[in-house]
């Protein structure tokens, strides 16, 4: 795959290395297949939940870190003397893996929690109020002063 030069197009551009970050981490999904398998759904209006497979991994074996707009993933399995066992066929990995998410600005994580092999990972958007659209409400002008032949009626009392 050749790679996408994104010099040119940050030549004037200040503060934007988070789409260089987003766009590497685009490219290195599509290279291929990642372990573990993972699914994103949806379940509300700003609610998320990421599930991995983690079949072997136990809550010890497993961090989870959010910053800067990334979640990271990892897991470590404790080693396993592989000489004392014998496997006819081996198709569950225990191997070491971390896998980055990138956020969208104010995702934040919720919660996570373990069964059956899968992690499930709460993710919930929540703007700060200072960032909310609010409805400004527009009062009603004061009436003014009706001004009689150029002099208003502050004029006339005095």
């Amino acid at each position: 795959m050749n790679a996408f030069d994104t010099a040119p197009l940050f030549r004037s551009a200040i503060g934007f290395d988070r789409l260089t970050r987003l766009i590497d981490t685009a490219r290195a999904a599509s290279e291929g297949p990642s372990y573990p398998p993972y699914n994103i759904e949806k379940t509300g209006e700003d609610a998320y939940v990421l599930t991995m497979a983690v079949a072997g991994f136990g809550p010890e074996d497993l961090e989870i870190t959010a910053q800067d707009n990334v979640l990271v993933v990892s897991g470590k399995t404790a080693p396993v003397n592989e000489q004392e066992r014998r496997y006819l066929h081996r198709g569950i990995a225990g191997r070491a893996f971390e896998r980055r998410f990138v956020l969208a600005d104010h995702i934040q994580v919720e919660g996570a929690d373990l069964a059956n092999g899968l992690l499930n990972v709460a993710l919930k958007r929540q703007v700060p109020e200072a960032l909310k659209p609010r409805r400004i409400a527009i009062g009603s002008a004061q009436p003014r002063q009706p001004v009689l032949e150029g002099k208003s009626e502050s004029q006339l009392a005095a």
